[in-house]
């Protein structure tokens, strides 16, 4: 049988730690910094682990 080939967008999106978790860029920051604060935007920009639900999922477009 042929390999299975990894999702193009979920490998540029996700990040697997060595525990086998999922990481992901947290949503919110592209635009309007001025708007907002700068403890929002620390907080925003560190990444966030996925939640089960989503990481099956993922972890099954990456070929886990």
């Amino acid at each position: 049988m042929p390999k299975q080939k990894t999702h193009s967008g979920s490998k540029k999106r996700f990040k697997i730690t060595g525990s086998g978790k999922l990481m992901k860029q947290q949503a919110g920051m592209r635009h309007n910094f001025e708007g907002k604060p700068s403890t929002r935007t620390r907080r925003l920009s560190q990444d966030q682990v996925l939640s089960p639900a989503d990481a099956k999922v993922a972890k099954k477009l990456l070929g886990r």
